[in-house]
């Protein structure tokens, strides 16, 4: 048996080793979303979504200076960030700085932020706090409640759903008011989609899997973090009952600051809205 472990020693340490670096590398994904637009380029409104999630700040390896230097060149419409900021109290002051460069992006339309599942292990006047620290650096945040915004003539539905794991969704109330457009839903845990047959989104972002963070040989751990994970959708663009999601790995991780098989992801969603953005509030 000693043998044994002192042969895995080199293995496990290059293990952690490896799995530590990778959380330093960054991938930028770019997402084209056509919506059946129309193929003549001068008729198509591009939204442009700058999409984080996940940060868990007390294990995240991506400064707010790396998280400039990556986007720094990209014309920005829109900010999404999809929870789990933080979960200890003395963690929200390290947040400020990452707020700066999101407002030095200075998105044409606005940034967003709903809550997660750890956000939400904080007690009731640091959650305040956390929110409060949220809108004075510019992200409105969104708990079941929604918003709009126009492009050209065009209505963009803004719908923020509070977290499913922690059973605080709730998708009336998300909905409610709502005239038609384009339904654009930010949220945590990507799972919601499987109730949501009769509310109506064109396109969902989420995070909350982190791609599996160890997903070596597979992501066995997330066996309990719902049925997305049974159907193998844990990362990525994705499409139930024909309507489009996706779930962001993002920026940071839990438990322990090591990623196998997943990388810190930053998502850029090229949305080409389509020339009627008119949806039906539910989906009849």
């Amino acid at each position: 048996m000693m043998n044994f472990t002192v042969m895995m020693a080199p293995f496990i340490g290059y293990f952690i080793y490896k799995g530590y670096q990778n959380t330093h590398s960054v991938v930028i994904n770019q997402i084209q979303i056509n919506n059946d637009a129309p193929a003549q380029k001068e008729n198509k409104h591009e939204l442009r979504i700058l999409h984080i999630s996940d940060l868990h700040l007390e294990n995240i390896s991506v400064s707010p200076e790396k998280l400039y230097e990556s986007v720094k060149e990209h014309a920005i419409d829109l900010i999404a960030v999809t929870g789990d900021f933080l979960d200890r109290k003395r963690s929200i002051p390290k947040l400020i700085p990452y707020l700066e460069v999101l407002n030095k992006l200075n998105p044409s339309y606005g940034s967003y932020a709903v809550f997660g599942n750890h956000d939400y292990v904080l007690q009731d006047r640091y959650f305040e706090q956390l929110k409060d620290v949220l809108n004075a650096y510019g992200l409105k945040t969104l708990q079941n409640e929604n918003d709009q915004i126009h492009i050209g003539n065009k209505r963009i539905n803004i719908i923020g759903i509070d977290d499913f794991s922690t059973n605080r969704s709730n998708l009336a109330q998300s909905f409610e008011g709502l005239d038609a457009g384009y339904n654009l839903v930010f949220t945590h845990d990507p799972n919601i989609v499987l109730s949501m047959k009769d509310y109506h989104f064109d396109y969902l972002l989420s995070g909350h899997f982190h791609g599996g963070q160890i997903h070596w040989p597979k992501p066995y751990h997330l066996a309990k973090m719902g049925k997305l994970v049974k159907m193998n959708m844990i990362k990525g663009l994705h499409r139930y009952k024909n309507r489009l999601f996706y779930i962001n790995e993002g920026l940071g991780q839990t438990g322990v600051n090591i990623r196998i098989g997943s990388r810190p992801e930053i998502t850029i969603h090229n949305v080409n809205l389509p020339e009627n953005a008119a949806s039906s509030i539910k989906a009849g």
